[in-house]
C-alpha cells in the first residue's frame, strides 16, 4: 500500500470536513425521522436481539402486508438497514427517514442499531449483527416477512459490515441456519480494508484497531462469499478513497459477487443516501432490482 501521512488519511476520511454542508444533511435525517417515530399510523415494533445496550431492531411491517403467515409466497421480501458513523456513533432511530423507500418496494424493513466503539470492539459490533440476523431469520415471519429473502443493506461502516455479514458461515453459527441466510446485500459508500482506516488519526483512539484487527475485520481480504451478490456504490463527489474502496471490493471479490460497483454522479458521502428516496433515481433502482432478485 502506498505510503501517506496521516493528515492525509484524515483528509480523505473526515466526511465531515469534506462536506460542507454535512451537519445540515444530518439535522434533516433527524427531523425528517422524527416524524416518522411519531406518526402514529406507521406500524413499528421494537425487539432486543442481544444482550448489549443498543441491540436492538425496530421492524416495519410491509404496507402490503397481508395474506397467512404460514404461505411463503404471501410473505414480503426483507430488508434489513445497518446505520454508519464510523462504529462510534448514530442509531437506528437517525435513519428512520429512509423508511418510505423501502416501503415504495413493499418490503418487510428491519433498521439495527448496535452497540459502539469505543465501549465495545468492533468484532463485537460484528458479533452483534451476526445475532441480529440470526434474529431475523427466526423472527420476521411473524411480522409479515419472508426469512428466505433477507436482503441487507447499509451506508458507510454498515456498508461494511453488510458485506461482511455475507461472508458468515451460518452454520456455524448455529445449527439450522441456511448457509445462504443473505440472499443479497447493497453496500452505499462501504469500506473493505480498514489498515487505511486505523491509520486514520481522527478514528484512532476510539476504534482501537491493530494490523491484525483491520485484516482480519476487512471484507476485501476475506474470500468471496459462496451465495449471494453484492452491489456497490459510492458517490461521485466522494473523496477518492471511498471511491477507491468501492472498486477494491469488486477486484477482490469479482464480478461475478460483486456484478455492479459504480460512482453515482453528483454525490456526496451525505447526499447519495437522501438520493435513496428518489424512486426514479439510480440508488432506488439498484435497491429495487437487489430486492425483486432471484
Amino acid at each position: 500500500m502506498e505510503t501517506h501521512t496521516p493528515q492525509w488519511f484524515d483528509s480523505m476520511y473526515n466526511n465531515r470536513l469534506l462536506v460542507p454542508s454535512a451537519m445540515e444533511h444530518m439535522a434533516r435525517w433527524k427531523n425528517d425521522s422524527l416524524r416518522i417515530l411519531n406518526d402514529a399510523k406507521i406500524v413499528r415494533h421494537e425487539a432486543r436481539y442481544a444482550s448489549g445496550p443498543f441491540a436492538v431492531l425496530d421492524v416495519y411491517p410491509s404496507p402490503q402486508s397481508h395474506g397467512h403467515l404460514d404461505h411463503e409466497e404471501s410473505l414480503a421480501p426483507v430488508v434489513v438497514f445497518i446505520h454508519g458513523g464510523y462504529w462510534r456513533a448514530l442509531h437506528k432511530e437517525d435513519h428512520a427517514f429512509l423508511l418510505p423507500a423501502f416501503q415504495a418496494l413493499n418490503a418487510c424493513t428491519v433498521m439495527v442499531s448496535y452497540d459502539l466503539c469505543p465501549q465495545v470492539s468492533m468484532k463485537e459490533i460484528v458479533l452483534e449483527m451476526v445475532q441480529a440476523l440470526v434474529w431475523v431469520y427466526e423472527n420476521i415471519q411473524k411480522f409479515g416477512g419472508n426469512r428466505r429473502k433477507i436482503h441487507v443493506t447499509g451506508h458507510s461502516a454498515g456498508g461494511h459490515l453488510s458485506a461482511l455479514l455475507m461472508t458468515t458461515l451460518w452454520g456455524a453459527v448455529k445449527k439450522g441456519l441456511p448457509s445462504d441466510l443473505i440472499h443479497s446485500a447493497l453496500s452505499i459508500s462501504g469500506l473493505f480494508e480498514l489498515e487505511s482506516i486505523r491509520q486514520t488519526p481522527f478514528l484512532a483512539d476510539d476504534l482501537r484497531l491493530d494490523s491484525q484487527s483491520a485484516c482480519a475485520l476487512s471484507p476485501a481480504w476475506i474470500s468471496a462469499p459462496k451465495t449471494g451478490h453484492l452491489t456497490a456504490v459510492v458517490g461521485g463527489q466522494e473523496s477518492a478513497e471511498f471511491i477507491r474502496q468501492t472498486h477494491l471490493i469488486q477486484a477482490a471479490w469479482g464480478k461475478e459477487v460483486v456484478p455492479v460497483c459504480e460512482s453515482l454522479p453528483g454525490l456526496n458521502h451525505f447526499s447519495i443516501l437522501e438520493s435513496l428516496l428518489d424512486t426514479k433515481g439510480p440508488l432506488f433502482k439498484r435497491t429495487r432490482e437487489m430486492v425483486e432478485s432471484v
